[in-house]
């Protein structure tokens, strides 16, 4: 065979497998696709859109341009945003909501070429209006307790330790999501969407009113603060002053019976000398005599001027002091 055959041949071959190349398409499960031909959109024999479920499809090689959508559920993650109560006073509501694509072919239309941030700027903008019309129906007792008769103290102690989210209450949470899923999900299925869940993530207060509510909550706490640091004073003196009590009366009691001790024991004393004196006086002499002289020479250098017949030196002389 002639090369020059071979090589058409081949390029043919070549040629043909990549005409079938571009004629061939796959959509991959969770999407769908919707072909465009010459920048016109594809449509049945019935003028609807001709919508590419997952799967292998053809399409006209270099013509056909094939748009995948994605349509699995997406997570639209709002910025929080302020909000107006029923009492005219400010929330900062935070929100999210989960959707689908239902209806490809309207979805596709109404979104400038199947355009996602189109398709959640236009829902933002329902889901905003749909809960201020909720959250304007109701105070901020209802939105965060959840219970029409609780206070605002109780909207207090329901802030978290960092002082700026309250969760809402479970029962008006309930009732907002519903109202606002119905709201949503009816305009919603003109953009060819579904709405499978609105939730409301956080609910904190604007700056200036959170600053006020905190300053009170810290004013409160001091108060109990002084409150408990003076009880606690008012406790340390009352038992400092019964320590004292106890203290004074055990030392009273301690010297009481000192002296009690001393006294009977100067008694003791004094009837063994009176005993000793009654039974050997002059030798009860003697030993007060002696211990006369130790002491009025304890020094050694004393001089004491006396007679030599002094009655303080009758025992130098005569032991039986004649």
């Amino acid at each position: 065979m002639n090369k020059n055959v071979i090589n058409l041949l081949i390029a043919l071959v070549l040629v043909l497998g990549f005409v079938a190349f571009n004629s061939l398409f796959v959509i991959r499960e969770g999407n769908v696709g919707i072909v465009t031909r010459f920048g016109k959109v594809v449509r049945t024999d019935g003028a609807q859109l001709n919508i590419s479920q997952p799967g292998l499809h053809f399409k006209l090689p270099f013509v056909d341009r094939v748009r995948v959508l994605d349509a699995r559920i997406q997570t639209l993650d709002s910025q929080a945003d302020r909000f107006v109560t029923s009492e005219k006073k400010d929330l900062i509501i935070d929100s999210y909501v989960k959707w689908r694509i239902s209806d490809p072919a309207t979805y596709y239309l109404t979104t400038a070429g199947g355009n996602k941030m189109q398709a959640e700027d236009l829902l933002r903008r329902r889901i905003t209006n749909s809960l201020r019309s909720q959250i304007g129906r109701l105070t901020i007792h209802e939105i965060v307790s959840g219970k029409e008769e609780q206070s605002l103290s109780s909207f207090d102690s329901q802030l978290n330790e960092d002082g700026e989210n309250a969760i809402i209450g479970s029962s008006k949470r309930d009732e907002v999501m519903q109202n606002a899923l119905r709201d949503i999900g009816q305009s919603a299925t003109e953009l060819g969407i579904d709405i499978v869940d609105v939730r409301i993530k956080q609910i904190n207060l604007p700056p200036e009113v959170s600053s006020s509510i905190y300053q009170r909550m810290r004013a409160e706490r001091d108060a109990v603060a002084k409150l408990h640091r003076s009880q606690g004073r008012q406790e340390a003196e009352t038992i400092r002053a019964q320590a004292d009590r106890d203290v004074a009366i055990k030392i009273a009691e301690a010297q009481r019976k000192g002296r009690s001790l001393m006294g009977q024991g100067d008694a003791e004393a004094t009837r063994i000398y009176a005993e000793a004196y009654t039974r050997n006086p002059e030798l009860f002499n003697f030993v007060r005599s002696l211990g006369a002289y130790r002491e009025a020479m304890k020094s050694g250098n004393d001089v004491l001027v006396l007679g030599p017949d002094s009655e303080f030196f009758r025992y130098f002389d005569d032991p039986h002091g004649k």
